[in-house]
């Protein structure tokens, strides 16, 4: 069974980074999507397959050399023939191959000519993030982000819809935001961690939300991480930032504005409880063994109060002297001994 819908995958898998960055979701995202049945992959990368990367799923020693976009599809047509696939071996991060990458975003579908129902970004590093947001947010593409930390023991995953909740850029991680060169983090002959572990846990949860998000079935993830240390699962939603300095996201902000302002009200009609009646099919009543009558001589006279003062009860009217008992002198064992003589 293949779906008829389309994702447009951009992948980094690197283990030796160029950038600062751990990668490895990709491959095991395309794998997964694949065996799902997904109708058409486009897959973007860069970089080659190197023996250090057999740490990783997916790819084999005997692929080494390969374009990372080729040995994937080959590997991939394997699993499921029926899926299509358009591999772009470039960088999405310069000019002329950004705005190639943006026109198979709008007419890369399944159905050429029509946009992909998705983007996924499995990139590993910022740069090549805010590239990707850029994009989404000038066609407003929906897309979900996902990442890997370089310690390799956290990641997470978001769904971003330009103009509803918040971009990558509006809350920037401290390298976008300082415009710090992702170059000058790189240690020199240092390899970050690299886990598949947490690679195969973040794919899978990733694979997950799309397979919610496409085929509309219980609550998609806004925003979900990932913490192996503790088993901490954080979720939460962001709003998009009014101020963001992608100027696309805003003008994204100002149409859905504008969206949920035309949208008609719907008015919540409260219905009003039916009043439930003692009377019932077996003909049992509920009723007072006291009459008003006697009720109100069973209360004794109200006293003056101030105002806001009430009793808790009174005495009866009824009480008379002779219901009085009379005080004496006599103590206790005096009493009881007269009583033992009646």
């Amino acid at each position: 069974m293949i779906w008829k819908v389309n994702i447009c995958l951009c992948i980094t898998f690197a283990c030796w980074l160029r950038y600062l960055g751990v990668g490895g979701v990709g491959s095991v995202t395309a794998e997964m999507l694949t065996r799902c049945g997904i109708g058409k992959l486009l897959l973007f990368d860069y970089d080659k397959v190197e023996l250090a990367n057999m740490n990783r799923l997916f790819f084999q020693p005997h692929q080494a050399g390969l374009s990372k976009v080729e040995a994937a599809e080959h590997t991939l047509r394997n699993i499921n023939p029926d899926v299509s696939f358009e591999t772009h071996n470039y960088n999405i991060t310069t000019m002329e191959n950004f705005t190639h990458f943006m026109d198979r975003i709008s007419h890369g579908g399944l159905e050429e000519g029509k946009p992909v129902d998705l983007v996924l970004s499995c990139v590993d590093n910022f740069e090549a993030r805010m590239a990707i947001n850029q994009a989404c947010n000038e066609l407003g593409q929906i897309w979900m982000e996902s990442g890997v930390s370089e310690n390799a023991v956290s990641g997470h995953i978001q769904l971003i819809i330009p103009g509803e909740t918040a971009c990558f850029a509006c809350a920037p991680p401290l390298v976008v935001a300082a415009n710090i060169d992702e170059k000058t983090l790189k240690r020199e002959g240092v390899c970050a961690a690299s886990l598949p572990t947490t690679m195969g846990v973040v794919a899978g949860i990733l694979v997950q939300n799309v397979l919610k998000y496409l085929l509309k079935f219980g609550t998609v993830s806004y925003y979900l991480g990932y913490n192996a240390m503790q088993d901490f699962f954080p979720t939460m939603a962001m709003k998009p930032n009014p101020q963001c300095n992608d100027r696309h996201c805003r003008r994204q902000q100002e149409e859905y504005k504008k969206k949920e302002a035309e949208r008609p009200t719907v008015e919540v009609v409260q219905e009003e409880e039916d009043v439930v009646h003692e009377d019932n099919e077996w003909g049992i009543e509920l009723v007072s063994e006291v009459t008003d009558a006697e009720l109100q001589a069973a209360s004794g006279p109200v006293p003056d109060l101030p105002e806001g003062i009430t009793v808790a009860f009174t005495i009866p009217s009824e009480v008379t002297d002779g219901d009085t008992v009379e005080e004496t002198e006599q103590s206790l064992e005096e009493l009881m001994a007269q009583m033992k003589k009646l």
